[in-house]
C-alpha cells in the first residue's frame, strides 16, 4: 500500500521513449545543479534576471548558460518572459533558501552523496555493498555533514509532517509522543505544536543534542520536547503513549527492523500505539519512486531497504500488538498503526 501518485514511465515501446528515459539522468542534475549554485535563490531575491545578470550573479562562465536556464524552463521549474527569467510557483515556494517550506536541503544531500552513488549502481548491485562516500557515523561525527544530513531530513517531515498531523486522528487521546531516530526533533516539534496537549521526545544519538536545541528554540518550544541521547540497538528508550519510527526503519535489514520493531514494543505504554510510516513496498512494480528509494538505500548503507506492510505486520504481531491497520500517507508513504493491549 502505498499513495496515490504513481509514476508516469513515458512510451518505452519506441525507440525514442528508451532514449528519452535513459536519458532522464540530465534532468535531474540540471534541478540539482540549480539548487547548488542558489539559483532560484538569487531570482526570488532580484526579481527576473537576464541571462546575463543570471551569469554574473551566479559567477558562470556563459557556455551551456541558455540551455540549462531553458531546460529548467521545459522541466517546469523557471519562466521566461522574453530575455528574462523568473522561478515558476513550486520552485520559488520549495526551492528558496529560507523559506518557510524549502526542501532544497534534500536535494543539496541528493546532489552531493546520491547522485555519485548511482554512478555505481552496477557495482553495488554485483557486491551488495554500499557505494557512497564514508559511513553514517563518519557523517554523523562531522559536523558540516551532520548539518547537511538534519537539513534533508527537515525537508522531508516539512512535507510529510502535516500529512501525517491529519492522517492520524488519535493524538487527542494520548499525552505524550516520541520520535525514535527523531534527528533534530522537527516531526515531534510539528505534532507537539498541533497538539499542545502532548509531551514529545526525541531519541536519537548525542551529537544531533546541539541541532535539537536549536530547532527547538526555534520553535518555541524548548522544554515542551526534550531530547533522549542513545542507539536504539544498544540503549534503553523512554516510554510514551505514542512511538514512531519515520523513514528510519529502512535503514536496516529485516532481522534488524523485527529487532527494533519489538523493542519499540517495550518502549510504548499499554493502550498506546506505534506509528512507522516510510516508503513501502507492495506488489505493484508502477511505484517507481518508492523503488528507487529502496535502491538509495542499497547505495548507502549496509542492509538497508524499503519494506512491505505485511513485513511490518509480521514483525508487530511477532513483538506482541494486538492490531495492525494501514493507510496510505501523503503521495509516496503508508502508515501503519500498531496498536497495544491496555
Amino acid at each position: 500500500m502505498t499513495g496515490t501518485s504513481v509514476h508516469d514511465p513515458g512510451d518505452t515501446a519506441t525507440p525514442a521513449g528508451i532514449l528519452r528515459l535513459a536519458n532522464a539522468f540530465g534532468d535531474a542534475k540540471a534541478v540539482l545543479t540549480a539548487v547548488e549554485l542558489g539559483l532560484f535563490t538569487a531570482l526570488s531575491s532580484r526579481g527576473p534576471a537576464t541571462r546575463e545578470e543570471i551569469r554574473a550573479e551566479l559567477g558562470l562562465h556563459g557556455r551551456g548558460l541558455a540551455d540549462w536556464l531553458d531546460l529548467l524552463v521545459a522541466l517546469g521549474l523557471l519562466a521566461r518572459d522574453g530575455d528574462r527569467y523568473r522561478n515558476a510557483s513550486g520552485a520559488d515556494a520549495y526551492l528558496v533558501k529560507g523559506k518557510q517550506q524549502y526542501i532544497g536541503g534534500f536535494l543539496e544531500r541528493s546532489n552531493r552523496n546520491l547522485y555519485p552513488a548511482w554512478g555505481r549502481l552496477t557495482e553495488a548491485l554485483r557486491t551488495g555493498k554500499p557505494q557512497a562516500g564514508g559511513d553514517f557515523f563518519t557523517m554523523i561525527d562531522n559536523p558540516v555533514l551532520l548539518a547537511q544530513f538534519a537539513d534533508m531530513m527537515d525537508a522531508l517531515t516539512r512535507v510529510l509532517g502535516p500529512q501525517l498531523i491529519e492522517a492520524y486522528d488519535g493524538w487527542g487521546d494520548y499525552r505524550s509522543v516520541l520520535d525514535l531516530g527523531g534527528c533534530r526533533g522537527n516531526m515531534a516539534a510539528q505534532i507537539v505544536a498541533a497538539h499542545p496537549g502532548l509531551t514529545g521526545l526525541v531519541f536519537d544519538l548525542p551529537q544531533l543534542r546541539p541541532l535539537f536545541d536549536e530547532k527547538m528554540a526555534e520553535y518555541g518550544l524548548t522544554g515542551k520536547v526534550t531530547f533522549h541521547a542513545g542507539d536504539f540497538f544498544a540503549d534503553p528508550l523512554p516510554c510514551a503513549d505514542i512511538v514512531m519510527y519515520g523513514h528510519a526503519l529502512h535503514d536496516w535489514d529485516a532481522d534488524q527492523r523485527g529487532f527494533l520493531i519489538n523493542k519499540a514494543f517495550g518502549s510504548v505504554n499499554p493502550g498506546g500505539v506505534l506509528l512507522v510510516y516510510d516508503r513501502m513496498l507492495d506488489n505493484d512494480p508502477s511505484h517507481v519512486e518508492n523503488l528507487v528509494i529502496s535502491l538509495d538505500m542499497l547505495l548507502v548503507t549496509e542492509g538497508g531497504s524499503e519494506y512491505t506492510v505485511d513485513e511490518v505486520r509480521a514483525h508487530a504481531e511477532a513483538a506482541g500488538f494486538a492490531s495492525v491497520t494501514a493507510r496510505p500517507l501523503g503521495d509516496y508513504d503508508t502508515l501503519v498503526v500498531c496498536r497495544k493491549a491496555a
